[in-house]
């Protein structure tokens, strides 16, 4: 019996973002990975691509991102195809059900999954999330609200949490690290002397 080889090709394009040049992986069906340049884990330039200037998903990626820095889109309807271990692809889904302008922690989401002992487990699949914005791992933070490590800089989790209307304040009292789960889930305001031109 032969065997159908059954790989996808896969197309990539290129988003000039305000954060910086993003590259954009498709299968030709689904939206596999997003990229930030530089980002930990982003795949070898050396990979074989083809150009997907004429993929409708990665257009359509380009425009609702393009809604997303400049219009104010709050969701994504893009099919999304990441590949990931089973527990990586639970964590990915439950960032997805994370609303815009909003936060959870790592042990909410370890609690969302059904085991609060997980944290660093759902941490290290956050970090792994290809299809960074998208599947929001920005909107993940400390148990104490602050910001914690980001694939693409912490900087940039930032700026994606200012543009949001989430981007938080220095934590510095021992109430504050004690704070509910409903609360680490408000929306935070912006301080003031955050400013991103996008």
């Amino acid at each position: 019996m032969t065997r159908m080889n059954t790989v996808k090709s896969l197309y990539e394009a290129l988003y000039d973002s305000p954060l910086g040049e993003m590259l954009l992986v498709s299968n030709g069906d689904a939206l596999t990975g997003v990229y930030f340049s530089r980002q930990k884990y982003c795949p070898d330039d050396d990979a074989q691509r083809r150009d997907g200037a004429d993929v409708a998903v990665l257009n359509d990626t380009k425009r609702q991102l393009d809604e997303y820095f400049h219009e104010g889109r709050h969701t994504f309807t893009l099919p999304l195809a990441p590949e990931g271990t089973p527990f990586q692809q639970q964590v990915w889904a439950e960032l997805c059900r994370i609303p815009f302008g909003e936060t959870r922690s790592y042990g909410d989401l370890a609690h969302a999954l059904g085991d609060v002992n997980k944290s660093r487990a759902v941490g290290a699949a956050n970090g792994r999330n290809p299809i960074t914005i998208i599947v929001p791992c920005h909107r993940v933070i400390g148990a104490d609200g602050t910001l914690t490590g980001y694939a693409s800089g912490v900087e940039r989790k930032l700026a994606l949490l200012s543009l949001e209307g989430a981007a938080l304040a220095a934590v510095d009292t021992a109430a504050d690290a004690k704070r509910s789960a409903a609360t680490a889930r408000t929306r935070l305001s912006a301080p003031a002397n955050l400013a991103f031109d996008f």
